[in-house]
């Protein structure tokens, strides 16, 4: 609880809201809230804004979606409080779901409410908290289990058959994530045209869909306070159903990332030998054994299109910083590594 209460701040003053009609909401709609509410803002995340709310007797989780103009299909916080609310009852950890408000009258744009889970958070690639590296070895293989976990779900017998649209998933990825680059672009970007060329012309087959997180990474993940276990999963914003090895890739591209000296941005030129993290393949093939899936020729698709689809993201979050609604007061700082995440992913293109 200390770590997540270090990292709330008061309300910014772009993300403020009407607190009297959510705790009015809240009366009306959350079990057991007592009528009185403290709200601080989380100051990581770079999507929807979220918060913790505190009622004296209990800790709750509000996301809502940003104001201002939204890219088209961006901050789903009503999809991602379905899989959320869907997958509480399976061997995925998720949190709570309390409620969900599509009413923008209430405070100004969507919004849910979950639990707060207690637990520990790692903000970068190399688990650089854990207390050694017998730990870190266990809280990676805690993230591969808990992914094969994920891609496992029969998730129609959940009623998610209409999660995701059927057939040619990384066909609608690669379009998708092209159009919301664009609609952000601020600067021209030879390596992302580049992609947004090639990405087309080499769609890999497809295959029975699964539930994809879509953000599936250590920063993503709440780690028990003390044992090297996943307590809860977060941010299903862009989940929905296709190929499950776009997880998996981009749980991956980490290991292409370099460290950015010493900023723990990713994994490459570490020894992770050393410092109890396994190495891309046998991550890959543990995640294989588990789910009893074959990697294809073409995981070189996969990895780039993995690190195109961040750099979009990037973009996206750099432009709403521009404009004053970012989540994250870093948001700005995040365009330094759109290029460097383009320039990484076409290289992945010409070393085939």
């Amino acid at each position: 609880m200390e770590q997540i209460l270090s990292e709330t701040s008061q309300v910014r003053p772009a993300h403020r809201f009407d607190l009297e009609n959510l705790k009015e909401y809240m009366n009306s709609h959350v079990e057991e809230f007592t009528g009185e509410l403290e709200i601080r803002q989380f100051t990581h995340g770079q999507s929807n804004p979220t918060f913790i709310l505190d009622d004296g007797h209990r800790k709750y989780v509000l996301r809502k979606k940003p104001p201002g103009k939204l890219l088209p299909s961006a901050h789903q916080v009503e999809r991602e409080y379905r899989i959320i609310s869907a997958l509480y009852d399976t061997d995925v950890p998720v949190p709570q779901t309390y409620a969900l408000c599509t009413d923008d009258g209430v405070i100004g744009t969507a919004f849910y409410i979950m639990e707060l889970v207690e637990g520990r958070i790692f903000r970068d690639a190399r688990a650089s908290q854990a207390s050694g590296s017998k730990e870190r070895a266990a809280i990676f293989d805690a993230m591969n289990d808990t992914l094969a976990r994920i891609h496992k779900v029969d998730w129609q017998a959940l009623g998610l058959a209409d999660y995701g649209k059927p057939g040619n998933y990384m066909g609608r990825q690669v379009a998708r994530w092209s159009k919301q680059y664009q609609a952000s672009e601020t600067d021209e970007i030879k390596s992302m045209d580049a992609l947004m060329e090639w990405l087309p012309r080499h769609l890999p087959e497809d295959t029975s869909p699964t539930i994809v997180h879509g953000d599936y990474r250590l920063e993503n993940l709440i780690i028990h306070p003390t044992e090297p276990r996943v307590v809860a999963v977060l941010d299903w914003e862009i989940s929905t159903l296709g190929h499950p090895l776009a997880d998996l890739a981009y749980t991956c591209m980490n290991y292409r990332i370099p460290s950015m000296e010493g900023e723990a941005i990713g994994l490459a030129g570490l020894d992770l030998e050393a410092l109890g993290i396994p190495s891309e393949e046998a991550f890959v093939e543990t995640y294989c054994r588990r789910t009893g899936r074959e990697i294809p020729e073409d995981w070189p698709f996969f990895i780039a299109f993995s690190l195109f689809r961040l750099a979009a993201i990037a973009q996206g979050v750099y432009k709403r910083g521009l404009d004053g609604i970012a989540s994250s007061e870093t948001a700005l700082a995040v365009g330094a590594y759109v290029k460097v995440l383009a320039d990484i992913a076409w290289h992945q293109v010409l070393g085939r």
